[in-house]
């Protein structure tokens, strides 16, 4: 997924001490290898316990703005100097990382796939949001439920919901679905899903796909009678299977719809904190960077 389409979360919630220090160590080792001098931008991939570079550019990235909001450090504004031959005791600041604040910041994108005709909702490569917008909170949760809010993305506290997840998917999708079903929310899946989900004990209204014939999940869509899809890639983007058809129905009717399984998750998490009467609550930024300097 490209970049500028992903959720940022500053501090990160899932990467580990020993991950973290790699990721400075490589980070020193290619700015002195390459003698960066102000803003570097790289690009890692963490797999399997190998951590990868995918790309180094000498230049600052769309989460600059973001990190220098929610850390009150002006980067930019350093990094210029520092390229001009200044150096970070000389305007205040030592090296290594900052500690982390007390609280969480996520920075979310917004797209515009309702006014695009029959563009592919899931993401890839290709960068596909049009802006962005950024929530805060103590909590993880909370923050990004800001975030979503903030970005249009507006989860249903009930109703019915479509899941039609790829087969490598399923085992991961069950926890999730199982929150949805003890919230009170209305399972709705095709064939295959529904008949995993059906053994692992969950009540499913089954639903056609397009090719088995009418009423089918695009069908349900239309009617207004979907509040959440969650729909994972299977065989393809090409606009003749069902996916996207149901991709595209999700947007062109206002429907949120989740294709990766952990931002789906963490919003199974919203809804629950929602449930149980959660206030997110609402400080300003400079009250939140107060609160992190004591």
């Amino acid at each position: 997924v490209h970049s500028g389409d992903s959720i940022a979360v500053y501090p990160p919630v899932n990467v580990s001490p020993a991950q973290q220090e790699k990721i400075i160590a490589y980070t020193t080792e290619l700015s002195r290898a390459l003698n960066i001098k102000g803003s570097i931008n790289i690009q890692y991939v963490y797999h399997e316990g190998v951590l990868y570079v995918l790309e180094v550019n000498p230049r600052s990235s769309r989460t600059v703005p973001f990190l220098s909001k929610v850390t009150g450090i002006p980067m930019i504004n350093l990094a210029t100097k520092i390229s001009l031959g200044k150096t970070l005791p000389e305007l205040g600041f030592r090296g290594d990382l900052l500690p982390p604040p007390s609280f969480v910041s996520i920075k979310a994108p917004v797209f515009s796939f309702s006014k695009l005709y029959r563009l592919e909702t899931s993401l890839g490569p290709e960068m596909k949001s049009t802006g962005e917008v950024m929530g805060i909170n103590r909590f993880f949760s909370r923050a990004l439920y800001k975030a979503l809010a903030a970005s249009g993305f507006e989860l249903p506290p009930q109703g019915n919901v479509l899941v039609t997840v790829a087969d490598k998917d399923k085992k991961e999708a069950l926890p999730l679905i199982r929150t949805l079903s003890r919230m009170g929310f209305k399972i709705h899946a095709t064939r295959g899903t529904a008949l995993f989900l059906e053994e692992a004990g969950l009540e499913v209204e089954r639903i056609n796909k397009i090719r088995e014939g009418s009423p089918h999940v695009v069908d349900l869509i239309q009617s207004g009678s979907v509040d959440l899809v969650i729909n994972t890639l299977t065989k393809g983007k090409m606009p003749n299977t069902d996916g996207f058809r149901i991709r595209r129905a999700a947007v062109e009717h206002n429907v949120p719809c989740f294709t990766s399984l952990d931002t789906a998750t963490a919003a199974g998490e919203i809804l629950e904190e929602l449930r149980l009467g959660e206030d997110p609550g609402v400080l300003s930024l400079q009250e939140y960077l107060a609160l992190s300097c004591c």
